[in-house]
C-alpha cells in the first residue's frame, strides 16, 4: 500500500486493518505520535489525515490511501522555522513530561485551521485531548499564542 505522510510517498506492506498509529511509529519510524489509550479517548496518537485532526491508533491504515497524513514531524520544514504551534509551544513552556504533547499540537493546528480566532471556551470546547501532568493552563496559552501568530 503506499500512503502520503508529511509529503512524502511511502509504501508499506501491512494488514489493511492496521491502525494508522503502528504503521507510522513501527513501519515508518516516525516517533512523535504516541500510544496512549488505545480506545481513542486521550488524543495522545492525534495525527492530520487531509488536515482534519484523527485518532490514530483507531484509524485504520485502509482509510489514509489517497489522503494526506501529516506528523508533528512534518509541521515545519525544519528545526530552523518552526510551525506557530511548535514555537507557541515553547514560547508558553508547555511540556512537562511532554507525552501528550504532539497530539495536542495536532489537534490545535486543526482547531486553528477551521477557527483562526478562538475564544478560551472554544479551545476547551474543541479541544479534548487529556494531559494527565497537568499542562493544561500553558496548552490553553500556547493554542490562543499560535493564533496570534497565525493571524499577524
Amino acid at each position: 500500500m503506499n500512503i502520503q505522510v508529511n509529503g512524502k510517498s511511502r509504501s508499506v506492506e501491512v494488514d489493511l486493518d492496521t491502525p494508522l498509529l503502528w504503521v507510522l511509529r513501527d513501519e515508518l519510524n516516525l516517533k512523535a505520535t504516541k500510544f496512549g489509550c488505545g480506545m481513542a479517548m486521550c488524543g495522545a496518537c492525534t495525527v492530520l489525515v487531509n488536515g482534519q485532526a484523527v485518532r490514530s491508533c483507531s484509524y485504520p491504515i485502509s482509510m489514509v490511501e489517497g489522503q494526506e497524513v501529516v506528523t508533528l514531524e512534518g509541521l515545519s520544514s525544519s528545526t530552523e522555522v518552526l510551525h506557530p504551534i511548535q514555537a507557541a509551544w515553547i514560547e508558553a513552556e508547555v511540556p512537562q513530561c511532554g507525552y501528550c504533547q504532539p497530539g495536542f499540537m495536532m489537534a490545535a493546528v486543526d482547531l486553528l485551521s477551521r477557527n483562526p480566532n478562538p475564544t478560551e471556551q472554544e479551545i476547551r470546547d474543541e479541544i479534548t485531548n487529556i494531559c494527565r501532568c497537568g499542562t493544561q493552563p500553558r496548552i490553553l496559552k500556547a493554542i490562543a499564542l499560535a493564533a496570534k501568530k497565525l493571524t499577524t
